[in-house]
């Protein structure tokens, strides 16, 4: 069965929210055009996101989930591959993403903890850092253009 890679679009959008539940992940605050985020489809079924979220220089890496039926297929790492591979071309410099369990996934991905207070202003401002994720959910960051302008 193909796996395609494609944008997200507004029609996805409960179909997204569907598989992020599952995964039980955050949906309170996606847009409603889902910009940023990429899909997988196996026969026109959603089986995996992810999202970037930009801000200015930095980006928030978020809602990654993949069906449980199609993990083990390294989904997730095509998506989190693409979405880095988007921020780099983009000259964005840093990556962050909140996890309360994926962390040592995220580690394969050269992501790194930091301090919540090391964290630009425009992040932490974001509902997910400040309202949906607890205190206590590791916070990460990937360099990806070390001389971006």
């Amino acid at each position: 069965m193909a796996l395609q890679i494609e944008n997200a679009r507004p029609e996805d959008r409960e179909a997204v929210i569907a598989l992020l539940q599952q995964a039980e992940l955050l949906t309170d605050d996606l847009s409603p055009e889902l910009t940023g985020f990429l899909l997988v489809k196996a026969q026109e079924a959603c089986v995996g996101v992810a999202g970037l979220e930009c801000f200015g220089t930095v980006a928030l890496l978020r809602s990654v989930a993949v069906d449980p039926q199609y993990q083990g297929r390294h989904i997730a790492a095509q998506l989190v591959n693409r979405l880095l591979e988007t921020a780099q071309a983009d000259g964005l410099v840093d990556v962050y993403l909140i996890t309360t369990t994926a962390d040592r996934y995220f580690d394969r991905h050269g992501f790194q903890r930091v301090g919540r207070s090391d964290v630009p202003e425009d992040i932490q401002q974001t509902q997910q850092f400040s309202t949906l994720c607890p205190s206590s959910a590791i916070v990460m960051k990937r360099t990806v253009n070390d001389h971006a302008v």
